[in-house]
């Protein structure tokens, strides 16, 4: 179980004394109640093998457990799925909502501990806001967690971390996060269009390719039309032969 101890209490701190103020100088609150702050943190984790698999459904609720050091709840589905085999009611993963010391714990374990632990790890995309002020995290894998022991998983299974503020606006969420240590990845100004131009260049050479590759089918189509067929050959050459023979047979018949 995660445990309760002095990152709590640092996280919550860090708040009061460094990310009000801050937050209040950039976007010019009144006073303290304004700033927006880390209302709950939502992780769910889909098990898509649970109604067949009752055991899958047990380690990722386990894992949960340990995880965020409280007990999940069970999600299950509310409509069913012919294709997924899924009826309605059917349990298909867990999920636990984290508030106060709890949130701010686990936000400050995944920040810290986790997120580093991913292979080849350079920070999370800007681009999952809601534009309601809440952001999404999706984890590929539950290995990252401390908690977890690599060698008793059976199977790797990723999870979404939603984060739920009082801010307004996506830029102000944005801020509040990344000033609790969240490693954003942010495309500076001019990147979005950069990339754009790349893009479209690309489109534009492959489109250019693709119509070279047309034209040359199309040429060598046309160069195989151009020979005669061998039957066609063969019925000249037919024809031109018994052109000769009447020939030869009208000189022989003026000589008589």
């Amino acid at each position: 179980m995660a445990e309760q101890n002095g990152t709590t209490a640092r996280l919550k701190t860090r708040y009061r004394d460094e990310v009000v103020p801050a937050l209040k100088d950039e976007f010019g609150y009144d006073n303290d109640m304004e700033v927006p702050r880390l209302e709950k943190v939502v992780i769910n984790k889909g098990v898509g093998d649970a109604p067949e698999n009752q055991k899958l459904l047990d380690d990722a609720v386990d894992e949960l457990r340990k995880i965020t050091g409280q007990h999940p709840s069970i999600t299950r589905a509310k409509k069913s799925v012919a294709s997924f085999d899924i009826r309605k009611g059917d349990a298909v993963g867990a999920k636990v909502t984290l508030r106060d010391t709890r949130m701010y714990e686990f936000f400050d374990r995944l920040v810290t501990l986790a997120l580093p632990r991913q292979r080849d790890f350079q920070g999370v995309p800007d681009r999952s806001f809601d534009g309601r002020g809440n952001y999404t995290l999706g984890l590929p894998e539950q290995i990252i967690f401390p908690e977890i022991d690599v060698d008793r998983t059976d199977r790797i299974h990723g999870m979404d971390v939603a984060f739920v503020t009082t801010a307004e606006t996506d830029e102000e969420s944005y801020e509040l996060l990344k000033a609790l240590g969240m490693p954003f990845v942010r495309r500076e100004e001019g990147e979005d269009e950069a990339a754009a131009e790349e893009e479209r260049e690309r489109a534009e050479r492959e489109a250019a390719l693709q119509a070279a590759r047309e034209e040359t089918d199309l040429f060598e189509e046309e160069e195989e039309d151009e020979p005669e067929s061998p039957e066609a050959s063969g019925e000249g050459e037919e024809a031109e032969g018994e052109e000769a023979e009447g020939e030869e047979e009208d000189a022989a018949q003026a000589e008589a």
